[in-house]
């Protein structure tokens, strides 16, 4: 399988009782869907699945497969801290029908490449549908390296790392010696330099409620090839990636980014909190700000 464009971790809409709201989730998809994203992930850690119990991430899963109803490529997230869950979480994917999975590491458990190399290809067993790596060692403490990648790279179904290490020198080796492993953007501030390097996807959270400018990028430089347009888009998108990744309130800012946007997105689930009203402002400036620049760049 092949993992072309932007895919949308999608959120999780609560009700300020932390419930969550089923027709938000429903308007989050088809306002995705309308706009032109080549993918959804449903259980990523922007949809807070961390923080939701197992029946609560099936039938989300299940949910959105409901919804996306084959329009779009739905992906559903396995990563759990115990083994059983992620196997759950992938036999559930591949009983509702999903396109693919995203397996990442299992969080504080801090396994060895051995030992998580074989966690992640018992959860391939387990559901035997392409699957999208995630490698995050600032959440989970390890990094994917060579030895784990070798060993996963022996079955079919591994065709993509959502590489988010922030460490550049990981994309030069999935570059240069894991060809044969697709690699997705998942550090928002080198997009342009995932592009350069051949990618050909991009999981980002802020296209959640700015899938266009998020396309725009993605087509100059992976359709185009035309990175002095790329070049100038990411210019205009930087002051965003800084806002999302300053003081840990990602979650808060991409779903504040959605109530802007017109679609409803409620609070987080504990122990997060919603931005108070100097980081709103901050956010609004930004954004209103890369939207008026990004549309003049196409304009032209």
């Amino acid at each position: 399988m092949k993992f072309e464009g932007i895919y949308t971790p999608v959120i999780t809409p609560h009700r300020d009782d932390g419930s969550i709201d089923r027709d938000a989730f429903a308007a989050q998809v088809e306002y995705l869907i309308s706009a032109g994203v080549h993918g959804l992930i449903n259980g990523g850690s922007t949809g807070e699945y961390y923080a939701q119990s197992m029946q609560e991430r099936q039938d989300m899963a299940s949910f959105a497969r409901e919804l996306t109803k084959g329009r779009v490529h739905l992906m559903i997230g396995t990563v759990a801290i115990r083994q059983e869950d992620s196997i759950a979480m992938a036999e559930h994917a591949a009983k509702i029908g999903a396109d693919s999975i995203l397996i990442g590491s299992p969080p504080y458990a801090v396994p060895t490449e051995r030992e998580n190399a074989l966690n992640a290809l018992a959860i391939d067993r387990a559901a035997d549908l392409p699957i999208m790596l995630y490698n995050y060692p600032g959440r989970m403490g390890i990094n994917m390296g060579e030895e784990f990648l070798d060993r996963v790279g022996r079955s079919r179904n591994f065709c993509a790392v959502k590489e988010s290490s922030g460490d550049i020198n990981r994309v030069h080796l999935l570059a240069r010696d894991y060809p044969h492993i697709q690699m997705s953007c998942g550090m928002d501030d080198q997009a342009l330099e995932f592009f350069a390097w051949g990618a050909r996807s991009w999981v980002c959270g802020g296209s959640n409620f700015l899938p266009a400018e998020h396309l725009a990028l993605y087509r100059a430089c992976a359709v185009e090839g035309d990175f002095a347009k790329g070049r100038r888009i990411m210019s205009a998108l930087m002051p965003l990636m800084r806002v999302l990744e300053q003081g840990g309130k990602f979650i808060q800012c991409i779903k504040h980014g959605c109530e802007m946007a017109g679609q409803y997105a409620g609070p987080p689930r504990p122990p997060l909190k919603p931005l108070n009203k100097d980081d709103k402002r901050q956010l609004e400036q930004v954004v209103r700000v890369l939207k008026t620049t990004i549309a003049q760049i196409e304009a032209e």
